[in-house]
């Protein structure tokens, strides 16, 4: 991150900053907002797109600036923009379009929306950090592969637990171990929470309950377990991954696994609930070289044959802008999809009667667990990211995993589109995913 930090510097000494534009401006975009505003010297938010215009106003008046525009057309963005002015509008792809923009961070968590914007700022040649680990999993190789194609970056975000987790897996193997379990720490894990049973908690912490609900019911977790398993080529032990409740160190879960049956698999993601340090992440890795496991040992980490390395924290927001400043200067990114490898799945929280329309993440319907995406494509099961709005052929009992066959999707899905067109190409051999020569856009260190 030192290389980021002096690279940022000369662009600020340089007057030549990077110019971010956000989409979506609910708890975390403000906190992404304040953070490029008063925090990342080098870095210019130059625009901000939400649904509702005053939200967007709301986050830079937050971040102590008050002196936006709002347009509506390409032509009044491009000119305040050029005059310096931050742009506020409840059209985004005003923002994928620009010129003046070289990276857009998506923080919507919304599929369908999501894929839009995506596929526009590929489109346009504008490097993409996503915070929408939902889209991410459900066609992250596609869009990966597109990115890739036009030379420019698509990466999920430096400090969610995804991107810490990859930037611990990335140090592990820099030091010449083999990483076996990539891991997160939870502190609850309920399936059956709604709503309204999380509503006081979001009250609480000014969030969205159903944000807040998808924590809860082990959906976010398992779109951000999947896309690790992605960026590494990791699997899952079994549906759902083990989760065990383990309220120990995470030192003390190098003894829980074995070695021989995670090399077989080519490692594992997994998580705990209640460990410590929460909430933290882990990584546990093995090494084949016993002069090394000598040293390892001496160093405190014991005799392996696993060896647990971690992060006690994760803090979102606060290192968003480094992603960007990572794809703008250095082409890096913090994860992305190196193989399909994981689905999450659409599995019932209630029984449900014919016709019912389901309400999809962090809802009353459903929740989502992940599993091994050959399975998922043996057995036509339905991603969790495709099914907000799809219609129940039949009634299904709580617990019953979804199948394609068992629901009507909308036809006009943009996402439902990506992913029969990213599932056709791995039926027919094609990866899906970009292949790593494709992966390293040109550096772009100085306009």
């Amino acid at each position: 991150m030192i290389i980021v930090d002096t690279a940022l510097r000369r662009r600020e000494q340089d007057a030549n900053p990077v110019r971010v534009a956000m989409i979506g401006a609910g708890f975390m975009g403000r906190g992404v907002a304040n953070q490029i505003v008063n925090s990342v010297p080098g870095m210019t938010l130059v625009a901000i797109a939400n649904r509702h215009v005053a939200g967007a106003e709301r986050a830079y008046a937050e971040a102590g600036w008050t002196h936006h525009t709002r347009v509506d057309t390409q032509v009044a963005f491009e000119d305040a923009v050029r005059r310096g002015r931050p742009v506020v509008t409840d059209n985004a792809l005003l923002l994928c379009r620009s010129e003046q923009v070289d990276c857009v961070i998506d923080v919507t968590g919304d599929v369908e929306f999501g894929a839009q914007v995506t596929l526009e700022a590929i489109a346009h040649g504008r490097h993409m950090v996503t915070m929408n680990a939902e889209l991410d999993a459900t066609v992250g190789p596609l869009l990966a592969r597109r990115a890739a194609a036009a030379g420019v970056v698509l990466t999920a975000a430096d400090g969610d637990q995804p991107g810490v987790q990859m930037n611990l897996y990335r140090f592990v193997r820099s030091i010449g171990l083999t990483p076996l379990v990539c891991g997160n720490i939870k502190g609850l894990q309920d399936p059956y929470r709604t709503p309204t049973t999380q509503r006081a908690f979001a009250e609480k912490w000014g969030q969205n309950p159903h944000m807040v609900t998808s924590f809860a019911d082990g959906t976010k977790i398992s779109f951000e377990q999947a896309i690790v398993a992605n960026g590494t080529g990791m699997r899952v032990e079994r549906r759902g991954m083990r989760g065990a409740v383990f309220p120990g160190h995470v030192d003390e879960l190098t003894t829980q696994y074995d070695v021989d049956a995670l090399r077989a698999l080519g490692g594992v993601v997994d998580y705990t609930v209640g460990s410590r340090p929460g909430p933290g992440v882990f990584v546990l890795a093995t090494h084949d070289d016993p002069r090394q496991r000598h040293y390892l040992n001496l160093y405190k980490l014991g005799e392996g044959p696993l060896y647990s390395f971690y992060t006690p924290y994760h803090l979102c927001h606060f290192e968003v802008p480094l992603t960007a400043a990572r794809a703008v200067l250095f082409g890096d990114a913090a994860l992305q999809p190196r193989a399909h490898m994981v689905d999450v799945i659409t599995t019932a929280k209630t029984d449900l009667p014919a016709g019912t329309v389901l309400d999809g993440l962090g809802g009353y319907h459903t929740y989502g667990q992940c599993e091994n995406a050959d399975v998922t494509r043996t057995e036509n099961l339905l991603p969790m990211g495709l099914a907000v709005g799809a219609r129940l052929r039949r009634p299904v009992k709580r617990d019953e995993v979804l199948t394609y066959a068992d629901v009507d999707l909308p036809q006009d899905s943009l996402a439902v589109q990506l992913r029969a067109e990213q599932d056709r190409l791995e039926v027919s051999g094609i990866p899906s995913s970009p292949p790593l020569s494709a992966r390293r856009p040109q550096v772009d260190a100085a306009r």
